[in-house]
């Protein structure tokens, strides 16, 4: 089976426990987390092979991260070493009206001080078949920006396919380029691409119409006309995706999504998550959801079935990486939602 590539920065994630704000207690859980990880992980859980890429240094805390992707199954061994430290990123989780608060500590990474040639692209994608990347990585630096362009590029040649999660983060794009200046030649490479309301508008300068998330549920039509201005503009790519998040507060949100193929917009059930354990890496737990039934599945409504229920699992877990398997993710498909226990 060949194998899947995912390219970016794997961090120290410390959170404030019980839903403390920063400040108030004296504890932080040490966890690791990063988009393009997250994914392989999902990847790994449900037995594909997968390769995550990045650049860390030579420490403990690297050494330790490393260790428990390779105990999840994710091969590591093209990790490149350099750079003396890894990003963090501090994690206060929100509660019913007060929303959760990221802080970034994550300037001069070892990632963040990457340079064009310092990975072997022809090496790593020696056997893939897709490789996944997200607007985090190019936003880091521009030596990172560089090296995901690197990469693209090196699958377009080869015939390997490319998704993307726009993932557009507005603190972290202080490199000297914007997001529109950057992201559009990376979209240009990519044949999977997903993005909510926001991710294209400020990546990408696309706008939908009718869509107000503020005023309340989102209706999943609207969002058509993001997908066919995403495939006007880029022509590789093949299908767009878009993950609707309805929030009625901190714990309580809608989940579904719908995928765009040219022809037809896919949209799966929606799910009500009432009491949301942590969110954080639910959109990469979707894009690992969406890769697996993509080259899966027979057709693209059971892909974003898949894709959809794997992230409403990812909901009920703490930390960045979801924890579930086919099983448990088909079994929600089939409309198993109860939580009873499995004796």
């Amino acid at each position: 089976m060949d194998k899947i590539v995912t390219f970016g920065e794997v961090m120290l994630r410390l959170a404030t426990p019980a839903y403390e704000r920063f400040g108030q207690g004296n504890m932080l859980s040490a966890t690791f987390g990063g988009g393009e990880a997250n994914v392989a992980v999902s990847l790994a859980n449900y037995g594909m092979p997968v390769s995550f890429v990045t650049r860390l240094p030579k420490n403990d805390i690297a050494d330790a991260c490393v260790r428990e992707l390779r105990g999840f199954g994710v091969d590591t061994s093209q990790i490149v070493y350099g750079g003396s430290r890894m990003g963090i990123y501090f994690l206060e989780t929100g509660a019913v009206s007060r929303g959760s608060k990221v802080i970034y500590d994550r300037a001069g990474s070892s990632i963040a001080d990457i340079k064009p040639g310092m990975i072997d692209w022809d090496k790593v994608l020696e056997g893939a078949r897709w490789f996944h990347w997200t607007g985090i990585t190019p936003a880091i630096s521009e030596g990172a920006s560089e090296v995901c362009l690197e990469a693209v590029k090196a699958c377009n040649r080869k015939g390997i396919t490319v998704s993307c999660d726009l993932n557009y983060r507005k603190n972290l794009w202080k490199w000297g380029k914007t997001a529109m200046e950057v992201m559009p030649s990376l979209v240009a490479c990519s044949d999977v691409v997903l993005g909510n309301e926001e991710d294209a508008s400020k990546a990408l300068g696309i706008t939908p119409e009718g869509v107000d998330v503020a005023a309340g549920k989102v209706e999943a039509e609207a969002y058509l006309s993001v997908s066919k201005q995403i495939m006007a503009r880029f022509p590789r790519c093949k299908k767009v995706i878009t993950t609707l998040r309805t929030s009625i507060n901190a714990n309580d949100n809608s989940w579904a999504g719908v995928l765009y193929d040219g022809a037809t917009l896919f949209k799966s059930r929606e799910y009500r998550i009432t009491h949301i354990v942590d969110r954080v890496g639910g959109g990469d737990s979707f894009m690992g959801g969406l890769i697996y039934g993509l080259l899966n599945y027979d057709n693209d409504q059971k892909a974003l079935d898949f894709a959809v229920a794997a992230s409403c699992l990812k909901h009920t877990i703490y930390g960045d990486y979801n924890r579930v398997t086919v099983e448990e993710v088909e079994k929600l498909m089939g409309g198993d939602a109860s939580g009873r226990v499995a004796r």
